[in-house]
Order: C-alpha cells, then sequence, then structure tokens
C-alpha cells in the first residue's frame, strides 16, 4: 500500500523535521527532493496527500500543484508557503490547493493539517465509490475485486489522464471504460468506441484517423476518422494489442502532439480526446517481443485498471444471473424466471471461461428454453453439465438436489466422456475431487488446516502436500 502522506522539499531539513512528526503521529510517509521524481513516482501509485514547498528548483509548487490538478485531482494538496507571501498563498488556493503551511511551522499544526486532509482524501473517495455504482447500475459487483474497480472509477473522476483496462475476454472492459467517461469531466462529450480485433489491419488507420476522397480505392468522399468523432470526449480502443506497429507509431504521434492528417490528407486536424485502451493481452511480453512500441506502451499504461474473470468474483454470479434473466425477460416481452437455490449454486460452481459474456448468454438461453417460471439444475444447457463446462478436463461438481445424488451426476460426466472418447479419466477427475474436498473443509473449520486433516482423515502433511500440489 502507497504511503498516507508524501512530503516535497528540497530542503532536506524540512523533510526530516515532517518525517519525524509524521511517523510520530502513526502517519506513514515518503520523501522527495524533486517535483520530477514525485511525479514519475505517482505513475504506479498514489498517496492519500501530498505535501508540496511552494519555491524549489526545477518544477516548483505552484507548477506541481497545476499539473496534479489536471491528473490527480483527487489528491489533496497542502502547500508550504513563507509566512509573509501573501500571494504566493492566494495564488496556491486559486489553483485547488487544500490548505497552505506558512513557514516557520508548528509541528502539532503540520500533524493536524495532515490529518484533516487525509480524513477529506477518504471521504472524497467512500462518496466517489458510492456515486459510481449508482449511476452505473449495468456494473454490478460485491466481490472485493470489483470493488477495487469502483474506487479507481471514483478516483478517477475528475481526471482526463489515460488508462489502461486489463483482463480477460467477455469480462465487461467496455463497460468499465464507459463507466470512466461518465464520470470524467468529459461526460458531455462523445464517447467512441473501436475495436482494433474487429477491423481487417488495411482499414484501421482510415477508421481511426479518416481519409480525404480519392485517398484509396472505394474512397468516394471525405471521411471523419474515430479521433475526429471522439473531439472533446473519450476514445475507447479495445484489443488495443492486436493494433499493427505502423498504426501504434501514428497513434503514438497523435498522443504527442495533439493532432493527424486523415489518410490522403496534408492539413494538420487537432484534436482534444482521452485514451482509454484495454486489452486481454500481456502487453509487457508484446514488449519484450517488439510486437507493441515501448514508448506508446507507457503513453498509455499511466493507470491501470485490472477487471477480475469470473470465476475470481463467484459471489457475484447469483445477482448477475438475475440481473440478466431480468434483462432477457424485458428484451422478449415475458415473465422474468428465476432460478432455483440449486441451479445457482450450480452457476455458482462452474469455471466459466467466457466470463460475464458467456453468463449473460446463457440467461438468455435459459429464459427461451427453461419450461417453467422457476429454473432447475435440470433446465441448465447441455455443454454446461458436459463440454462446457469440462473443456480444461475439470470437474465440477454441482450440488445434490432431490432427485440427483451425486453419485447419479459423476456417473452422467463419467458417461459423457467415455462418450467424447477421452482417455485417463481418472486421472481429470481425481485432482478436482481432492480440491473441492479440501476447500470445502478448510472453509467449515476458518483455514485450520490441522482441524480440516482431522476431518478429511488425512495427516497434516499428506494436506500439506496436496494445497501445494493443487496450488490451493
Amino acid at each position: 500500500m502507497s504511503e498516507q502522506i508524501w512530503i516535497l522539499d528540497d530542503d532536506n531539513s524540512i523533510r526530516w523535521v515532517l518525517e519525524r512528526a509524521f511517523k510520530s503521529a502513526d502517519l506513514s510517509c515518503a520523501c522527495f527532493a524533486a517535483a520530477e521524481s514525485l511525479l514519475e513516482a505517482l505513475q504506479s501509485q498514489q498517496p492519500q496527500v501530498i505535501i508540496s514547498d511552494i519555491r524549489m528548483p526545477g518544477i516548483d509548487g505552484l507548477s506541481l500543484l497545476e499539473q496534479l490538478q489536471s491528473q490527480y485531482p483527487n489528491i489533496p494538496v497542502i502547500i508550504i508557503t513563507a509566512h509573509s507571501d501573501l500571494d504566493s498563498a492566494v495564488n496556491a488556493y486559486q489553483a485547488g490547493a487544500f490548505e497552505y503551511l506558512p513557514k516557520p511551522f508548528d509541528i502539532d499544526e503540520a500533524v493536524a493539517l495532515a490529518q484533516r486532509a487525509i480524513a477529506h482524501s477518504e471521504e472524497q473517495s467512500s462518496q466517489q465509490q458510492v456515486q459510481a455504482q449508482q449511476t452505473v447500475s449495468e456494473i454490478i459487483g460485491e466481490a472485493p475485486a470489483m470493488q477495487e474497480v469502483f474506487r479507481a472509477i471514483g478516483r478517477l473522476s475528475k481526471s482526463s489522464i489515460s488508462v489502461l483496462i486489463n483482463g480477460q475476454s467477455g469480462t465487461g472492459k467496455e463497460l468499465v471504460a464507459n463507466a470512466l467517461h461518465k464520470h470524467s469531466p468529459r461526460s458531455g462529450k462523445p464517447f467512441i468506441a473501436l475495436n482494433m480485433a474487429a477491423i481487417p489491419h488495411d482499414l484501421i488507420e482510415s477508421e481511426l484517423f479518416g481519409h480525404e476522397k480519392g485517398a484509396f480505392t472505394g474512397a468516394g468522399g471525405n471521411r471523419k476518422g474515430r479521433f475526429e468523432q471522439a473531439d472533446g470526449g473519450t476514445l475507447f480502443l479495445d484489443e488495443i494489442g492486436d493494433m499493427p506497429l505502423a498504426v501504434q507509431t501514428r497513434l503514438l504521434r497523435v498522443l504527442a502532439d495533439g493532432q493527424f492528417y486523415r489518410v490522403g490528407g496534408h492539413t494538420p486536424i487537432e484534436v482534444d480526446v482521452r485514451i482509454i485502451a484495454a486489452t486481454h493481452q500481456n502487453l509487457e511480453s508484446q514488449v519484450e517481443a517488439g510486437e507493441f512500441r515501448e514508448d506508446l506502451f507507457h503513453r498509455l499504461n499511466v493507470i491501470r485498471v485490472h477487471l477480475p474473470s469470473l470465476s475470481e468474483r463467484r459471489e457475484d454470479i447469483a445477482k448477475l444471473s438475475q440481473h440478466f434473466l431480468a434483462n432477457a425477460a424485458q428484451e422478449l416481452a415475458v415473465e422474468p424466471k428465476s432460478l432455483s437455490v440449486e441451479a445457482i449454486e450450480f452457476m455458482t460452481s462452474l469455471p466459466w471461461p467466457g466470463n460475464v459474456r458467456q453468463l449473460e448468454n446463457t440467461c438468455r438461453w435459459l429464459t427461451v428454453m427453461a419450461s417453467g417460471q422457476e429454473i432447475l439444475l435440470s433446465d441448465m444447457p447441455p455443454e454446461l453439465m458436459s463440454d462446457t463446462a469440462f473443456a480444461d478436463g475439470g470437474l465440477i461438481n454441482p450440488p445434490s438436489t432431490s432427485n440427483t445424488s451425486w453419485q447419479a451426476l459423476l456417473k452422467s460426466w463419467v458417461n459423457a466422456r467415455l462418450e467424447a472418447g477421452d482417455d485417463q479419466i481418472l486421472q481429470q477427475a481425481q485432482p478436482e475431487f481432492e480440491r473441492i474436498l479440501l476447500q470445502v473443509a478448510l472453509s467449515h473449520t476458518q483455514g485450520h488446516k490441522q482441524e480440516a486433516a482431522r476431518r478429511l482423515g488425512w495427516g497434516r502433511n499428506t494436506l500439506t502436500r496436496k494445497l501445494k500440489e493443487l496450488d490451493l
């Protein structure tokens, strides 16, 4: 976790005094001698409060404050000024400072001021998180990993900084990008989305930058690209890892200069666009392989938001399912269906390799195909009971029902695997069987390994070895 307070002052004695005072008050802090190093550190983590001197070599306090207000407006900034420098104090307030601390300052006053700024930061962060959850109702999530996403949306709500969203396919990256736009100063301007993987490589330049009449065969007239369409707003570039290197070079130039040329054009076009990019790929690996420009990666990766897979947020599956069932019913003009307890437990146990998108499509299927208003375990799509659920060779153990025992379900699974021509079925089933035993036993014993081993009839060493083998 980042330190609560960052102290910026070129005077080592000031840094030392403040650091000692804050640590005595149980406030964690980090010190910087130059604004440049602080700005660099901000790219990877943010404190709750920044305390900065106003007069420093290089980037001074007011210039830094201007940058912070633009890129990190939610961080309260306390400016240290000379006691008699009224103009500096006024300028600091006008530039957005939370408070100013005149020299020579009282240590207790400095600590009290920092504590007030921290309280303000926490209150603001909490309010923004609630607003983000209320306004963007399409994003449903009570899991801790999704709460982190909501916090990120809240913290970025007054910023137009570039964001890179990372997550598996189907996790809802465009929804989060849209939420970031709706909660930004650009919310009244266009939100334009473009999926790099869905466009032939030779057409991406024209899609992004537009073209002039006659620029290529079929260009019968002038056409605005997505950058012009998004002017003043946000351009969401999905699957940025699929962008060709030549287009990456042009994109980098636009981000640096704020202008570009249409394909076949000779007049520069200026735009003011915020970029939000997303990918399911490992861009760092692509950079190492020479498939993605390192300078563009650093331009885009100012703030990164990670979206968890559906299997990492199983506690959200029931609520998401009800939401998707209600949406499907509205689309089809029918009564919404509900899930039985057994059906919910079964769906919660599945791996969902297609993530939220797969869950949504399953709920549409169930709305049409389930015979009654209550969806039962027997209503589940066949592929969930066989191919899809066990695509990776794993055994999903659905809950038993009054009509179906777990032994019968296991028998059904074995039959399906044999009919599919699979070999080594025991090797597929045994690790998952043991995984379920371990997870349930540890859950019942609140994580106490010795008690879990006793309940399972294993020795402590056996349980420890199994945990390691199964990567639990």
